[in-house]
């Protein structure tokens, strides 16, 4: 990369100076650095641990257009890490908490929310309209949809990744620098989950700053951004370190090959929204082992990602939720009852809702996650 991302927009105004003056008076920013923001557009994909600090932490610096993509809602267990949300949030959209908290933040920026999950049948889509992208996803199958689609597009990824007391910043950019799939051509051996190996909140916080610092660099041209570098982060002995990463130079462009997604699969057609009077139930753990001791037993969809390892259930199928709302699952029965699972019960119900918009007759989502089901 040589130079800023972003050509300057207008002048600042009186506001904009005095909003903004301890970032202006870096040197090498000034108002030309300040406008370069204002006029960017960039996507963050996620509103979770690693989103949340990089959102707040670029409306406070006056980027222009901040997009979110995220269909979840707020649960107890977000707090403690996902600084945008509170209390009073529980049950909210991400998108809708998180948008709300930017306003109040910054009202000058402009916040799109997109509440959807991200696949690769929408993100072409949702990418056309935007500078950067930063992944703040949680799982492999995500990652690989916004690498593979950055690097068609030709768009810079900030990513980032945590997972108990330690942390991961990169900045993935084809042809300027290696992508994502020179770094994990396929899924790491052992990857765990912060769902089953825990993470520490600050790590979110630090890592997600960083991922701020490091959109804000690409789009003003101000300092060495973490092109072609790995920087890790163990707060467990305050140490960072940074590795270098090289382009495989027999890899495919925007290949999909060893991605979480299915690309030879028959794609799904687009999902219908769901009436809320109609929504798919939820179903709780004790009486889903009932079921499983009973005559009529339903058939079970895991929806986490292949590595989440606790609490698997025998005779269930492992679905992530990428592949079910991407791929058209034409081999399952529609008529049968369907219950669907999850590590705590968010992806269950949105794997649900979209089996019942997409047909199925009977389909429920565990409460409390599978890890609960005795």
């Amino acid at each position: 990369m040589s130079g800023p991302l972003i050509a300057p927009g207008g002048a600042l105004d009186a506001a904009a100076r005095t909003r903004y003056a301890r970032q202006i008076a870096l040197p090498g920013f000034g108002e030309i650095g300040q406008s370069r923001l204002a006029a960017a557009r960039v996507l963050v994909i996620g509103a979770g641990g690693l989103g949340t600090p990089a959102l707040a932490a670029l409306a406070g610096a006056g980027v222009g257009t901040i997009g979110i993509v995220d269909d979840d809602v707020v649960e107890v267990a977000n707090l403690h890490r996902q600084l945008l949300h509170g209390t009073g949030d529980l049950g909210r959209a991400k998108t809708s908490s998180a948008s709300e908290a930017m306003r109040e933040i910054n009202p000058d920026v402009q916040v799109r929310e997109h509440r959807e999950r991200l696949s690769a049948s929408n993100a072409e889509r949702l990418f056309g309209d935007y500078d950067i992208v930063v992944d703040g996803s949680d799982n492999f199958a995500t990652r690989y949809v916004v690498a593979d689609a950055a690097e068609r597009r030709g768009i810079p990824t900030v990513w980032g990744a945590v997972l108990g007391f330690t942390g991961q910043v990169a900045v993935f950019w084809p042809p300027h620098g290696p992508g994502y799939r020179d770094l994990h051509p396929d899924v790491p051996d052992e990857a765990g989950t912060c769902a089953t190996g825990g993470v520490l909140g600050m790590v979110c916080h630090a890592i997600g700053a960083l991922m701020a610092a490091e959109t804000v660099k690409l789009i003003t041209g101000i300092g060495a951004p973490l092109i072609g570098r790995l920087m890790l982060f163990d707060a467990s002995d305050a140490t960072w370190r940074t590795l270098e990463v090289v382009a495989d130079p027999g890899r495919d462009s925007g290949s999909a090959g060893g991605s979480g997604w299915r690309s030879d699969a028959v794609e799904a057609p687009p999902i219908s929204p769901v009436d809320p009077g109609t929504a798919p139930a939820a179903v709780t753990p004790s009486a889903l082992a009932a079921e499983l001791a009973g005559v009529r037993v339903p058939v079970v969809i895991d929806v986490r990602e292949p590595l989440e390892t606790d609490g698997i259930l025998t005779g269930s199928l492992r679905i992530p939720l990428a592949d079910v709302e991407a791929v058209a699952l034409d081999d399952l029965d529609r008529t049968a009852p369907v219950v669907t699972v999850c590590a705590s019960g968010g992806r269950a119900r949105r794997a649900a809702e979209v089996l019942s918009a997409r047909g199925f007759h009977d389909v429920r989502w565990l409460a409390g996650g599978v890890v609960a089901v005795r």
